[in-house]
């Protein structure tokens, strides 16, 4: 089966899409050799990431199995992951205090 997403490392709360998705297409990603089916709730972009599960507000985002920015609202599974729903944490200075 062709594949339509990556997941770059297990603990990937997200995966990258490699070509143009459409809302309620169900897509098959690999995730550390387990086969993983996710029904997107929007249409997605080519290169840009959707939920491999429910990440609640305040929650990290991660990708290449590192922090790459904190929801800032509940996404669900099959969502875009994106500036409208992430901020990143890299240089901000008004969190250094809040760092896990």
């Amino acid at each position: 089966m062709k594949k339509l997403a990556v997941v770059a490392h297990p603990k990937d709360n997200v995966a990258t899409a490699v070509q143009n998705l459409s809302k309620g297409e169900e897509v098959r990603v690999d995730v550390d050799g387990n086969e993983m089916r996710v029904k997107l709730l929007v249409d997605i972009p080519f290169g840009h990431k959707f939920a491999l599960k429910d990440i609640e507000a305040d929650m990290d985002v991660i990708k290449y199995g590192e922090v790459i920015g904190r929801a800032t609202r509940s996404i669900k599974t099959g969502e875009h992951v994106h500036v409208h729903n992430i901020e990143s944490l890299r240089g901000r200075g008004d969190w250094e205090g809040e760092k896990k």
